[in-house]
């Protein structure tokens, strides 16, 4: 690892109107070194790198590449200066194939005039290989479940010549297997004296993969380390801006808040008997196949018991998503019987299920979940808009959307300038907050959390794990989709496992542990031990 800082970030401030997202940051980065960057949800670190590849211009300060000042005025300057960045949500083209995607805007030519897929596929297929990936080439991005869209803008980055890769929150959709897959490779490039910086929350895997830590706090660098001169505890503090208490920890995802905190005492004693309770989804021999006959959905049986939160594991791809879209009214079964609270959903469209009680986290907040360009109190009444009290004959009624987002603001505790203002200046935890606020405000008796805490701050994540814990203590159905095993080990009551499109087993979380759920996720486990 070199000594001598590759790139330099002196004094950068960006302002986005009346919010300071980075105020005076420094930031340094070697060749052939991992360097994380951690801090809160708002605390400017993805703004920052913004800066370095180009997206945002700073107010102030100064960029140096190689020791030389640049200007970064755009993506295609960093890609040029061989920076490259995948951003949390992703920048593919949904309707392309994998091929093309990774290729767009480098595609090879032949005699300058036609495009040369053979020469590009071949190049491709060996950076594929290199990094140790599995990706079919002639797929399109939109049938790719999300951790192989994550390998595909890798590839991209890579394909054009990024010796630098910024990556924003990578593991947020990785079960732990790809997590290692995935650390595997970031070690790899390491060798070859390309450099990786990781945006994270999740201090244990920081600790795992970096040499360096920035931390940042709003939005000013605090502090620089190798990692062997700190330790979980104290990047915490560092990051909150106060000595760690074990309520400010609930969500951590760092190996020290997992010895030092308990759960929640309702988590912990809370053991309900699904014999005695009312059953609030019921699914019989679900079967859903694909064009080609391929079973997405293979005879899936499942209660969910009103008073619990029923967690749903699996690698990536093996049915979960097609569960969501068959539960929520996205498409329609093939073959079996679905009933919500006791009416069946067969057949039902969106905003007919939505009627009998369902409320949806989606995992995609961005593209499914919020309107980026609307308002905050706009997106609190997003599919509720046409019920009273938000709307009488047709008409909107102000006033009382107006009572209800201020209310919600308070009682969900969103930091923002007020209800007027653009969902997209706000961090992605309280762009969370505003989804969990509208889907739960609306007295659901069913809720489908799918990737509830994904790319959160630890403070955020346990702010959302106590929203879904309350829903669960006042007798609500919780369907918990997950990748990540300790959210479900600390959240669900019992734990569904799914592999290729069946479910392999059900098991009483508190019975289990994370290596027995990875051998069943991945079909090495017997079922008969």
């Amino acid at each position: 690892m070199s000594l001598n800082p590759l790139i330099s970030m002196l004094g950068i401030t960006k302002r986005f109107g009346n919010i300071l997202a980075n105020d005076c940051a420094d930031f340094s980065l070697r060749c052939g070194e991992i360097h994380a960057i951690v801090g809160e949800n708002g605390a400017g670190k993805s703004t920052l790198m913004k800066v370095l590849y180009g997206l945002y211009q700073p107010d102030a300060g100064t960029l140096f590449f190689d020791n030389k000042p640049v200007q970064v005025d755009n993506p295609r300057t960093a890609i040029r200066l061989g920076i490259g960045m995948v951003q949390q949500h992703f920048t593919l083209i949904p309707a392309l194939s994998v091929l093309e995607n990774i290729s767009l805007g480098k595609e090879p030519r032949r005699y300058k005039i036609f495009s040369d897929d053979v020469n590009a596929r071949r190049t491709i297929i060996s950076v594929v290989e290199q990094l140790g990936f599995k990706l079919n080439l002639d797929a399109k991005i939109e049938s790719l479940p999300i951790a192989a869209q994550q390998y595909s803008e890798i590839v991209k980055s890579l394909y054009h010549g990024a010796s630098v890769l910024i990556l924003d929150e990578p593991t947020a959709v990785l079960a732990p297997q790809e997590v290692t897959r995935l650390f595997d490779c970031l070690r790899g490039l390491k060798n070859e004296g390309k450099s990786v910086i990781l945006i994270t929350h999740k201090l244990r895997e920081v600790m795992e993969i970096a040499d360096t830590i920035t931390v940042m706090r709003d939005g000013k660098s605090i502090a620089s380390f190798s990692k062997s001169e700190t330790n979980p505890a104290q990047l915490t503090e560092l990051m909150i801006g106060e000595r760690a208490s074990p309520s400010a920890l609930v969500g951590l995802h760092a190996e020290a808040a997992k010895h030092t905190v308990a759960k929640p005492t309702s988590t912990m004693m809370h053991e309900p008997d699904v014999q005695s309770t009312r059953s609030v989804l019921s699914l019989n021999k679900i079967t859903l196949q694909a064009e080609n006959g391929r079973h997405l959905l293979n005879r899936v049986s499942l209660e969910v018991y009103g008073g619990e939160i029923l967690g749903i594991a699996g690698v990536e791809g093996n049915g979960q998503n097609e569960l969501i879209k068959v539960l929520t009214g996205l498409c329609t079964v093939d073959s079996g019987e679905m009933t919500l609270n006791g009416k069946s959903i067969i057949y039902k469209s969106v905003n007919e299920i939505r009627r009998l009680g369902l409320a949806h986290l989606v995992a995609d907040r961005h593209r499914h979940g919020i309107n980026l360009m609307g308002s905050i109190d706009e997106n609190l009444i997003i599919g509720y808009h046409y019920k009273l009290p938000f709307s009488r004959y047709g008409l909107l009624q102000s006033t009382e959307i107006r009572d209800f987002a201020k209310k919600a603001i308070t009682k969900y505790r969103i930091l923002a300038v007020g209800i007027d203002a653009r969902i997209h200046a706000l961090s992605g935890g309280n762009q969370q907050k505003v989804v969990v606020a509208r889907e739960l405000e609306n007295k659901p008796t069913f809720i489908i959390a799918s990737h509830p805490t994904r790319g959160l701050d630890f403070q955020a994540v346990g702010f959302v794990h106590e929203q879904l814990m309350h829903a669960r203590d006042q007798g609500r159905g919780v369907l918990l989709i997950s990748p990540d095993i300790e959210e479900l080990l600390k959240l669900s009551d019992r734990i569904a496992v799914m592999l290729n499109g069946r479910i392999v087993d059900i098991i009483q979380a508190s019975q289990t542990h994370e290596s027995e759920l990875g051998e069943l996720m991945l079909g090495t486990a017997s079922l008969d031990a």
